[in-house]
């Protein structure tokens, strides 16, 4: 089943209850809960990618709604109310709920860039990371071009786990798209 997390389905906990998280400590030392079969699915791709050149880690996974309430009350006290509901989503309305959301950060020139803003200027490492992402289960969860169906802006470190049969039905829609075919 693949859970559908925007501001028109709000999270419900009951969803998730049967799910195995797993913990992971990333580049930061920070320790993050993924859902299991997703981290199974990410670090094969993360493997392939080295292989390839390209180096990631994991900057966010599972939040829950208190971790998504602080991080829309820290955004809201430094860039106000109408900047951070352009940006973050207000909780119970992440993608990031779900434990199968992944937020990813590139190693480059020996850093993580982890800024959005330089991770959008880095088109050409994203475009050979999003070829390879549907023989590992995985979507771009906020594609350009839909942002009108989403409501949110393109986030192309931002990946959902589906599972490798959907992934192949789910093709360049979007989660919205596809679920209410």
């Amino acid at each position: 089943m693949i859970l559908l997390v925007n501001k028109d389905h709000l999270f419900n906990e009951n969803d998730i209850k049967d799910y195995e998280m797993v913990e992971y400590e990333n580049y930061l030392e920070e320790t993050l809960y993924i859902e299991s079969e997703t981290f199974r699915h990410y670090e094969m791709l993360r493997a392939h990618l080295k292989i390839e050149g390209i180096i990631i880690d994991i900057s966010s996974a599972y939040r829950s709604l208190e971790k998504q309430e602080s991080i829309f009350l820290d955004y809201m006290k430094k860039y106000g109310l109408d900047k951070t509901e352009e940006v973050i989503p207000l909780p119970g309305c992440s993608d990031h709920h779900t434990g199968q959301a992944i937020d990813i950060v590139i190693y480059k020139d020996g850093n993580y860039i982890i800024d959005k803003e330089e991770l959008l200027k880095e088109e050409d490492i994203f475009k050979k990371i999003h070829q390879v992402l549907k023989y590992f289960g995985f979507i771009v969860r906020y594609p350009k071009g839909k942002e009108d169906i989403t409501s949110v802006s393109y986030r192309p470190w931002h990946l959902r786990y589906v599972g490798e049969d959907e992934v192949e039905k789910i093709g360049d829609l979007t989660l919205e798209e596809y679920l209410s075919k």
